[in-house]
This record gives structure tokens, C-alpha cells and sequence, in this order.
């Protein structure tokens, strides 16, 4: 009988310590998006469990990365939609989420409804997600004509900072924006004094 009590408490121990490892497993992977997740799925075991099935389904997808004309082509294109928001925000903001989407279906990501394509983002950039969701919402706002100037603006930043990841190339060739600092101060670069 004392033995069967001593292998229930080891399981049991056993178990918590594999629960509190998958935890920080998780949080560890997707930042604030563990967060979020657990606050919309109303508890730790629902979110974990649908984290989990985020990363299985990531994994059977086939990302690849962008080749380098490819690259430059949305290099060049965004910097087109930028140039556009000085004098046709709301329209930039509709070119910048089609950009974003167009690099995400040439990655790979699958082109489902938007929360499915935030999921499958999330596992890979959890730390731009909330920031693409957000950019979404203020693109319908825009759709709907209930977006500021100020929302407009802030809804570029955001599609910006998933555009660099998703763009973000193999440590051995730079994003132009790194090929024009080098240029501007290669000194700088040598002694190890970069900003990105």
C-alpha cells in the first residue's frame, strides 16, 4: 500500500514538473502572446493547449525564406507605400497590409482568414503579432472611414515591424537599410557600434 502512495506522489510530482517545464517552454517562445492567450481562452491548460497546436501546425507548414530579387522587390515597393502616406494615408495603409499579406503568401504562410494567419505568425514572431492584429484593426477602421491620421500612422509602424521580420534575411545578407548604414559609417560598423 506505502508503495503505491510513493509512485502516485512520483507521478504526481512528476507531472506537475513537466506541466511547469511545458509552461516556460511557452512563455519563453511567445512572450506576450502567452498572455493574451491564456486572458482569451480563459485559463492557462485551454491556452497551452492551443499554443501547442499553433506550434504542430506550424511545423507542417513549408516557410521558406525570400530570395533576394524577390527581397529587393518588396524592399522597393515599400518604400513606395511609404512615400504614399504623406498624401494618401488611408490608401497607404490598404497598400502596406496588401504588401504584408503578399510577403506572407511567398513565404509560405497559408492565406486562411486573418486570426489563422495571426496564429501561424505567432509562432514565428511573437513579438510583432499584436502589432499586426492591431495594424488589421485599424486597416477595417480605415475601411470604414472611422480612422484618425494618428491611426493611420500607427498602423504603418506596426505593418513596418512584421514587413522587417518577414523580410529579415540570412545573417550573411543585410536588409538595405543595413547595406545604406554600412555605407554611411563603415568605421562604425567595424568597431561593433550598430543601431537597428
Amino acid at each position: 500500500m506505502i508503495g503505491v502512495v510513493a509512485v502516485a506522489v512520483i507521478a504526481l510530482v512528476a507531472v506537475a514538473v513537466l506541466s511547469r517545464q511545458r509552461t516556460s517552454r511557452l512563455r519563453r517562445r511567445f512572450g506576450p502572446e502567452y498572455d493574451r492567450t491564456v486572458e482569451r481562452r480563459g485559463g492557462r491548460r485551454e491556452a497551452e493547449s492551443e499554443l501547442g497546436s499553433r506550434v504542430e501546425r506550424r511545423e507542417r507548414l513549408e516557410i521558406r525564406e525570400l530570395p533576394p530579387e524577390a527581397r529587393q522587390r518588396y524592399l522597393d515597393s515599400w518604400r513606395q507605400v511609404q512615400a504614399e502616406f504623406v498624401d494618401a494615408p488611408g490608401v497607404a495603409v490598404t497598400n502596406a497590409d496588401r504588401l504584408v499579406t503578399s510577403v506572407m503568401r511567398d513565404r509560405g504562410y497559408p492565406m486562411d482568414d486573418f486570426e489563422r494567419r495571426a496564429s501561424d505568425i505567432s509562432v514565428d514572431y511573437p513579438q510583432v503579432v499584436e502589432r499586426y492584429r492591431s495594424a488589421n484593426g485599424i486597416a477595417r477602421k480605415n475601411d470604414e472611414g472611422r480612422a484618425t491620421t494618428e491611426d493611420l500612422r500607427q498602423a504603418m509602424q506596426h505593418y513596418r515591424a512584421l514587413f522587417e521580420e518577414l523580410l529579415e534575411p540570412a545573417e550573411d545578407q543585410p536588409l538595405q537599410r543595413e547595406q545604406a548604414d554600412e555605407a554611411e559609417a563603415p568605421s562604425e560598423r567595424k568597431e561593433g557600434v550598430t543601431e537597428r
